[in-house]
């Protein structure tokens, strides 16, 4: 329901339930002022039956029992009642003082009026008023009688009344504020949160979300933001797709002038340290032992050398898959070879884990290779004091799924430097550049993998590899 049709629902109810009340009480008082008046006039009809009755009467009027219709008539207003001839004399009265007293029939105004006495009880807002009502049976006027009334009853209701409305006016206005603060409330507090989380997103974090329920103005702003935040999400994705585009672009070109200004260098260095070897070792045989180590490691400082030359390359340079069906152990013999100089060396031996029926991958077998490669020599890196590497494999065949494990015994990752691992040019090695596992990464994400990561200090690392088969 949209914000002005509930604002617009809120203010009608309140007018209804207004209306209503006023409605209500005005009926209530109505019927409470004519009960009030129907009393009042039977009174009054009393009064006026008494008079015929003491005007036409042979005996004298009976005193009791005007004291006691004064005793009832004077709780609704009735102050005093005179019985009077025409000739003016008060026959009786509920103030026997009065009786055998003389009134001006002349003076007298017939009818209801304000007594004489009334303008001294003002202050008190008890005002009297004079009835005078001529009796007649048939053509004949017998007398009158005089009731003072006051008709503070009738007052004191219409004030009630009136009190009444005003409180039920005042208590649905109250009703209707408390309804605004809490409908302020409701709305507001939605919109702080949404005001806190743009001020998230401008300094920078897209990560943030606005909760979304219900279909008013605050639920489309709502949608409005988290659509804004998936675009600047996207914008800020393709903004990093174009930098590292535009670096590998850079890295690319500044890899090829180095191809062909160190490897080659490098490479007439190896063929030269090959000759040297044999030449010195026909002339001097006596000395071949001292020179063979330091020609070996010479080749191995060059071969070393040449390997960083060649993933500074790769990383620099658009990848091209050559999708095959690749089987894994041949991978692993063809890769082994390459390590196993420094593998001997370091005392560090390799198990490998692969259940025999474990179906071939469909991945490019060169880049695997690489992958598997530098797994392999992160692993040696790690382990200077030897120990094991396991390869291992496995194949789901519900996920369809590889999963490929690198495990190692060695001197583990810390834990602020695992989400650094597979960027750019971060090493903790002094000798490194830090692409290995950059490479690694990208070739395995361009198959449409995964990497994770567990490593425990001074047990070991174990990085798994997840590849679908469909790939």
């Amino acid at each position: 329901m949209r914000l002005n049709t509930k604002l617009v629902m809120i203010m009608l109810t309140l007018l209804v339930i207004a209306v209503v009340t006023l409605f209500v009480l005005n009926q209530y008082s109505q019927n409470e002022m004519v009960q009030e008046i129907q009393e009042s006039s039977s009174f009054v009809s009393q009064a006026i039956q008494m008079s015929v009755e003491d005007l036409t009467s042979e005996f004298e009027p009976d005193p009791e029992r005007l004291a006691r219709y004064m005793k009832a008539a004077r709780v609704k207003g009735v102050k005093e009642i005179s019985i009077i001839s025409n000739e003016g004399e008060i026959i009786d009265s509920s103030d026997p003082s009065k009786v055998g007293k003389k009134r001006d029939i002349k003076k007298m105004e017939k009818g209801l009026r304000a007594a004489p006495d009334s303008r001294r009880e003002r202050a008190t807002a008890n005002r009297s008023y004079e009835l005078l009502v001529p009796v007649i049976v048939g053509d004949q006027q017998l007398g009158y009688v005089q009731i003072n009334l006051l008709l503070d009853n009738i007052r004191t209701i219409q004030h009630e009344n009136f009190v009444k409305r005003v409180v039920a006016t005042s208590l649905v206005f109250l009703l209707g504020i408390i309804f605004t603060i809490f409908l302020a409330t409701r709305y507001t507090a939605p919109i702080n949160r949404l005001a806190a989380q743009v001020r998230r997103v401008a300094d920078g974090d897209l990560t943030v979300s606005f909760p979304v329920a219900g279909s008013d103005e605050i639920g489309e702003l709502g949608r409005s933001f988290n659509e804004m935040v998936a675009k600047l999400q996207e914008r800020e994705a393709l903004e990093k797709r174009l930098y590292e585009a535009e670096h590998l672009s850079k890295v690319g070109q500044l890899a090829s002038g180095i191809a062909h200004e160190i490897r080659n260098p490098l490479n007439y260095i190896s063929l030269a340290v090959d000759h040297l070897k044999g030449e010195f070792v026909a002339a001097c045989p006596d000395r071949g032992e001292r020179f063979v180590p330091l020609a070996g490691k010479i080749k191995e400082e060059v071969r070393r050398a040449n390997y960083l030359v060649v993933n500074f390359m790769n990383y620099g340079r658009p990848l091209k898959l050559r999708i095959g069906e690749v089987c894994y152990r041949e991978l692993i013999d063809r890769a082994l070879p390459l390590l196993r100089e420094r593998l001997d060396e370091q005392r560090i031996a390799v198990v490998t884990e692969i259940p025999p029926d474990l179906p071939p991958m469909r991945a490019d077998g060169e880049m695997l290779r690489n992958c598997v490669f530098n797994f392999v020599t992160n692993a040696i890196q790690a382990m200077p004091g030897g120990g094991t590497i396991t390869l291992g494999a496995s194949f789901d065949r519900e996920t369809e799924t590889f999963r490929l494990t690198f495990a190692d015994q060695g001197v583990g990752i810390p834990a602020e430097d695992l989400p650094k691992i597979f960027q750019p040019w971060f090493t903790s090695k002094e000798a490194g550049i830090g692409l290995g596992l950059a490479i690694t990464e990208r070739i395995i994400r361009e198959h449409g993998g995964e990497i994770l990561v567990e490593s425990i200090a001074a047990q070991g690392t174990t990085f798994t590899v997840i590849l679908r088969s469909g790939r």
